[in-house]
């Protein structure tokens, strides 16, 4: 016996778009609600990628303290793993849930491959190595490197990784007025 349509068991696909339409909705309203009037300045994927950053940024933070606290690694090393981790989770939760982005993976990664080369090269170990070489508690060197790191990757992710991305409007409305 077919299955009615109003039945029928999601997709793959269709669950994924239907979390990333979830997400977009909360940052929307979230964004909606901030005070002095910076629901007019602030699109709802910045505050998507600072929530889907805070959430990689601490496991960076725990990776890193667990390599080098608790394992003994060198920093670098340490920087480089955690790094490494954090950046992958990073790119597919804003790939699926924040930008929802539908171009080809290939191209993209390439792309994002070289933004997080220059981030990891001029702000994880630039800045954050640089400062704990110079005495800086490693944790709080990777803290101030977060800081610069944030501003670039946002810019980086939303105009050169994720550029098909429909771009949302204030309080997330599409570009489109949808």
């Amino acid at each position: 016996m077919p299955v009615a349509e109003s039945t029928r068991v999601r997709t793959r696909a269709e669950k994924r778009v239907a979390r990333g339409e979830r997400f977009t909705a909360v940052m929307a309203a979230i964004v909606r609600r901030l005070p002095f009037g910076l629901a007019a300045a602030v699109p709802p994927n910045l505050l998507g990628f600072g929530v889907i950053s805070a959430v990689a940024f601490c496991l960076d933070l725990a990776l890193l303290t667990a390599f080098h606290g608790g394992l003994g690694w060198p920093v670098p090393v340490s920087i480089t793993l955690a790094y490494v981790t954090a950046s992958g989770l990073t790119y597919l939760a804003n790939r699926a849930l924040n930008f929802r982005s539908h171009g080809a993976v290939g191209p993209q990664v390439t792309v994002y491959a070289a933004v997080a080369i220059v981030n990891y090269l001029a702000w994880i170990l630039g800045v954050g190595a640089g400062l704990a070489a110079l005495g800086v508690d490693y944790r709080l060197a990777r803290i101030i490197a977060a800081v610069c790191e944030a501003v670039y990757m946002y810019l980086a992710l939303r105009f050169l990784v994720f550029r098909d991305a429909r771009r949302p409007g204030p309080a997330g409305l599409s570009a489109e007025g949808e």
